[in-house]
C-alpha cells in the first residue's frame, strides 16, 4: 500500500518513504565524486585543487534552486494538510516558473563575472584557465540544475519519491558515462567534466518537468497560475536556511582554501577537495532523510496534528542520533581505501588526505541532528529559526573555528574546525528546540 502524507509513521514507515530520497541523494552525491575522481585520476591535481576552488561560488548561485525547493514544499505540503489542492498545484507551478527565471538571470551574471571571481578565491597562474573553463561551462547548465535540486524535493511532497529517485539515476548514470568519454576517451580535461556534469543534470532538471506537465497519479500537476510576490516571498523566506547553507558553507569552503594555500599548498586544497566530496556522501544520508520528512512535518503542522509532529521530531532525532555514531566509524574504517582512491598516485598528498579524514569523521555524529532540526522548522513554516541555525552551524561557527583554531595547532585547527562548530551547533539546536516547543506543541 502507497504510504500517504497523512499516514501515522512508525520508524519502519519513516525509514520506507525517505529510503528513495536518501539513495537519491547518496547516488546524486556519488555522481558528483566521479568528476573528481575522474579529473583527480586523469587530468591532474592541480585541475582538481582548481575544480574544488570554482565549485563553491557555483554552489552558491545552483543553491538558490534548493532554497525556492524546500521553502517552496513545505508551503505546499501545508496547503495540502489544510485541504486546499488546487491552491497548492497553482503554489507549486509558480514555484517552477521563478526558479527557471532565476536561474536563467544569475546564470547569465555569474558567467560574466566568472575570471575576476577566480582570482578573488585565490587561484593561482597554474589554476586560473581551468577554474574559469570549469565554472563558466557549469553556470551554463544552471538552470538545469536548479530545477533538479528544486523536484528533489517537490516529487516527496507528491508522494513519488520513487519517481524522484528514477530521475537521479537517470542523471547519475548519464554523467558517469559522459565523463568516462570525455575526461578519458576524448581528453576534455575539466572541460569534459563539466560538460558530462551540465548534460546530466538537463535530465534531472527536464524529465520531471515533462512528468508534471502531463496528468499524473501525484498530489502535484503544473497548472495555470501567476507569480505572487507575498507567496514567493514566504516561500524563499522560509526555504533561506538552506540557501544559507548552501552560501555559508561555500563561503566557508573558500575560506578553508585561502587557510589551507597558506598552510599547505595546492596538496592541502586538493585533500580538502577529497573530504568535501566524501563529505557529500555521508551527508546525503541526512538531507535525504530531511527531504522525505519535511513534507511529512509540513502536512501534519498545516493539519494541526500535534501528537504526530511530537512522534515524528522523537523518532526522527533518534534515527540521527544512531546514524551520526555508524557513520563516523565507517568514516573512520574507510579513511585510507577512499583517500587512495582519489589521490593514492601522490603519497605526500594521500598521507595528508587520509589524516585529515579520520579527524574530519568527527563531524558527522551531530551534523544530521543539526541538519534535521533546521529542516524540521523549514517543514514549520519558521524559517527564521531554521536559518538562523543554518547560518550559525554554516557561517559563525566555521569561520571563527577555521581562523581561530590553526593559530593554536596549525593544519591540524583546519581540519578539527568542522567537528568543533558542530558541537556548537548542536548546542543552538537543542536550544531552539526547548524555546519552541510551546509554540508548535512538538513535545
Amino acid at each position: 500500500m502507497a504510504i500517504q502524507l497523512s499516514d501515522h509513521f512508525t520508524y519502519k514507515k519513516i525509514l520506507r518513504f525517505c529510503l528513495p530520497s536518501i539513495i537519491m541523494m547518496i547516488f546524486t552525491s556519488i555522481y558528483g565524486v566521479v568528476d573528481g575522481l575522474f579529473v583527480s585520476n586523469f587530468v591532474g591535481k592541480v585541475p582538481f585543487a582548481a575544480i574544488n576552488l570554482v565549485m563553491p561560488f557555483v554552489m552558491i548561485i545552483g543553491g538558490i534552486g534548493f532554497m525556492i525547493g524546500t521553502g517552496g514544499s513545505a508551503w505546499v505540503a501545508k496547503t495540502l494538510g489544510e485541504g486546499n489542492r488546487e491552491g497548492a498545484n497553482r503554489y507549486f507551478t509558480m514555484m517552477v516558473e521563478f526558479t527557471v527565471i532565476c536561474g536563467v538571470f544569475f546564470s547569465a551574471l555569474g558567467i560574466v563575472f566568472m575570471r575576476p571571481v577566480c582570482v578573488l578565491l585565490g587561484a593561482t597562474d597554474a589554476m586560473l584557465e581551468d577554474c574559469v573553463v570549469y565554472g563558466t561551462i557549469a553556470l551554463a547548465f544552471n538552470t538545469s540544475f536548479m530545477m533538479q535540486s528544486l523536484f528533489h524535493t517537490f516529487f516527496t511532497t507528491a508522494e513519488k519519491p520513487k519517481l524522484g529517485l528514477a530521475a537521479t539515476v537517470a542523471a547519475g548514470v548519464t554523467n558517469m558515462a559522459l565523463d568516462a568519454l570525455f575526461i578519458v576517451v576524448f581528453k576534455w580535461g575539466v572541460a569534459g567534466a563539466a560538460l558530462a556534469t551540465g548534460l546530466s543534470e538537463c535530465i534531472g532538471g527536464l524529465l520531471p518537468l515533462i512528468y508534471f506537465l502531463r496528468p499524473n497519479g501525484s498530489l502535484l500537476r503544473l497548472t495555470k497560475t501567476r507569480l505572487e510576490v507575498k507567496i514567493l516571498w514566504k516561500a524563499c523566506t522560509n526555504g533561506s536556511s538552506e540557501l544559507m547553507t548552501n552560501i555559508s558553507g561555500s563561503l566557508v569552503s573558500m575560506l578553508y582554501n585561502f587557510q589551507l594555500l597558506r598552510f599547505a599548498g595546492e596538496n592541502g586544497v586538493a585533500a580538502y577537495g577529497v573530504l568535501m566530496y566524501i563529505q557529500f556522501i555521508f551527508i546525503a544520508v541526512y538531507i535525504g532523510y530531511t527531504i522525505g520528512t519535511a513534507p511529512v512535518v509540513g502536512y501534519h503542522y498545516g493539519a494541526g496534528n500535534h501528537g504526530e509532529l511530537k512522534s515524528l521530531l522523537r523518532k526522527s532525532m533518534v534515527l540521527m542520533g544512531v546514524t551520526g555514531f555508524l557513520m563516523m566509524v565507517i568514516a573512520r574504517a574507510l579513511a585510507s581505501p577512499l583517500s587512495n582512491i582519489f589521490v593514492g598516485y601522490d603519497m605526500e598528498l594521500f598521507e595528508m588526505t587520509k589524516y585529515a579524514f579520520q579527524i574530519f569523521s568527527f563531524s558527522f555524529i551531530l551534523s544530521g541532528v543539526n541538519i534535521f532540526t533546521s529542516s524540521f522548522f523549514t517543514a514549520l513554516n519558521n524559517g527564521g529559526v531554521s536559518a538562523a541555525i543554518s547560518f550559525l552551524r554554516t557561517l559563525v561557527f566555521q569561520m571563527l573555528s577555521v581562523l581561530v583554531l590553526p593559530m593554536i595547532w596549525g593544519l591540524n585547527g583546519i581540519w578539527w574546525a568542522i567537528t568543533v562548530a558542530e558541537v556548537f551547533a548542536f548546542l543552538i539546536s537543542l536550544t531552539f528546540l526547548f524555546v519552541k516547543r510551546k509554540k508548535y506543541h512538538y513535545m
